[in-house]
């Protein structure tokens, strides 16, 4: 066993194989201290609360774990349908040194099981005792796969739960809903269930998949609220910036389900927005790239975080009143909040007393890109209700954070690993001796850096699905590193050389395009 920083509240466990991975996993169900653990093809990565325990006392008892053998739990029993028609099945079963036709007899054939999920939700990584399934990824990924495609990578089968780029081989498309989030479990192919493929004999292809589930987790944003306080508070969305969403705290918990935590870019704006007019921390709030105009339904109190830039309050009789940055503010019925575009950060966050009464997925009102969790983004027209939940006092005196611009330079501090090691020494002087330019290439799945000179790999070939963490620094064939914020996937085969401490994180969630970064190495405390 050996156990690598993957960051400053995370350990990357490599095990000898995917069962011990799969038994360790297990082993450590109720650790103290532990927040979440995310099983990989042979490593678990942990997430820890550095206030319960430390790195190095976690370390030491997860190295003294022993497991033993015996059959690992079952967790039911999945048929998947599978119409064996994919773009890649000929060169798939050419790479296996097999004709089609044996392919997919050995693959119906098979004793399939989940061993563990990632990437997306419901997206389950099934493998078998048949030794022929050991495929590379594509050398160039799709930028579009469809949902319900069948697919191999490795050891493993894949089918997309909704459609997403991806490098896995494409042998078949199903019609099965793979994740269902009123299903318990949502997951069609949750970890250690066993899975039977049925071949569907071909037919006419129906319009879309029936894996993109008819109840994706994303919610109406203009319900009617269900709060017992006035139901006609309510904001609506006059014009939209490049992305508005609902966000809160996020779901974290849900990474054995392939579900990232998500939740808010900037969890400090989050937090200063909401401290401001009286609510719970991690009440729903907005979160917008860039200007928007939003117009109030029924009295209220309002405050605007996050990035800076002007803010002004269009009233009903069309007086205008500038808004200050952090500060809760009065609104009455047909108020305009108009958010320019920000002149420093990219992000702002906008609250109301009482929160946004948007519909929860998995317990949280966050909207997951990536997953297609929670409320969709917002477009103009969309009402959102207001909740009522507020007991706190407001807090005026809100200390405005010293944010970036364009062509600043901002330093962000990291931890090395966990597979720095697969680098050159080159490649790790390159990463904290130059700037990094922020490209316009960027959401809130990663921020995609450009640098003058490209992270040089040492170690080739293909890195078994593993877990990441939000702020790893992950390393594609280019060179080019991309830095995961909140809706990352949760595994993934391009090795990490490091990631953000978590202090680090808000201040990424606030950077623009053209902003320079330097990275910095924490010392060891």
């Amino acid at each position: 066993m050996r156990i690598l920083t993957a960051s400053d509240r995370a350990l990357l466990v490599e095990a000898a194989d995917l069962d011990e991975a799969m038994r360790l996993n297990l082993a450590w169900d109720g650790l103290p201290g532990v927040v979440e653990r995310i099983p990989g093809a042979r490593t678990v990565l942990v997430r820890f609360d550095p206030l319960r325990v430390s790195a190095a006392d976690l370390a030491g008892v997860l190295a003294a774990t022993e497991v033993g053998g015996g059959e690992l739990p079952r967790a039911g029993a999945a048929v998947v349908p599978v119409h064996y028609d994919g773009e890649d099945l000929d060169e798939a079963a050419a790479l296996l040194g097999v004709s089609a036709d044996e392919l997919v007899h050995r693959h119906l054939a098979a004793d399939w099981r989940v061993a563990f999920s990632g990437f997306a939700p419901g997206f389950g990584y099934v493998v078998s005792g048949d030794p022929l399934f050991d495929v590379p990824r594509r050398s160039s990924p799709r930028t579009r796969v469809p949902a319900g495609s069948v697919a191999l990578a490795g050891p493993f089968t894949g089918v997309y739960p909704r459609e997403s780029p991806g490098g896995w081989q494409l042998i078949g498309h199903t019609d099965a809903v793979m994740w269902d989030i009123d299903r318990d479990p949502p997951a069609l192919l949750a970890p250690g269930a066993t899975v039977r493929f049925e071949q569907v004999r071909a037919r006419a292809r129906l319009g879309g998949s029936g894996a993109e589930r008819p109840r994706s987790g994303r919610a109406d944003a203009a319900r009617t609220s269900t709060g017992s306080g006035d139901a006609d508070a309510a904001v609506e969305v006059v014009r939209t910036s490049l992305q508005l969403l609902v966000q809160d705290a996020g779901r974290p918990g849900y990474a054995a389900l392939g579900v990232s935590a998500s939740g808010a870019a900037d969890r400090q704006a989050m937090r200063d927005a909401n401290r401001a007019v009286g609510n719970a921390p991690s009440a729903a709030v907005l979160e917008s790239v860039g200007g928007a105009v939003l117009r109030f339904r029924g009295a209220g109190v309002a405050a605007v975080a996050g990035a800076l830039g002007s803010l002004s309050l269009t009233e009903a009789d069309g007086t205008v009143r500038s808004v200050a940055h952090g500060e809760p503010f009065a609104t009455v019925e047909g108020d305009e909040l108009a958010l320019g575009h920000p002149e420093r950060g990219l992000r702002y966050v906008i609250a109301v007393r009482g929160g946004f009464d948007a519909e929860p997925a998995l317990g949280s009102r966050a909207g997951d890109t990536l997953a297609g969790l929670g409320p969709d983004a917002l477009a103009a027209g969309a009402v959102i209700p207001v909740g009522v939940a507020a007991t706190q006092p407001v807090e005026p005196g809100a200390v405005v954070r010293d944010l970036p611009g364009p062509g600043d330079v901002v330093e962000l501090e990291i931890t090395l690993g966990p597979r720095d090691d697969w680098f050159t020494a080159a490649a790790l002087d390159a990463l904290t001796g130059q700037e990094w330019t922020v490209t316009p290439r960027s959401d809130r799945v990663g921020i995609r850096l450009q640098g003058e000179v490209p992270l040089e790999r040492s170690v080739g070939g293909e890195l078994p699905s593993e877990g990441a963490v939000t702020g790893a620094i992950q390393v594609p064939p280019d060179g080019q590193p991309v830095l995961f914020l909140p809706d990352h996937p949760l595994t993934g085969g391009y090795p990490i050389i490091g990631a953000l401490t978590d202090r680090s994180l808000d201040l990424a969630g606030q950077l623009a395009p053209g902003v320079r970064l330097r990275l910095i190495v924490k010392e060891n405390s």
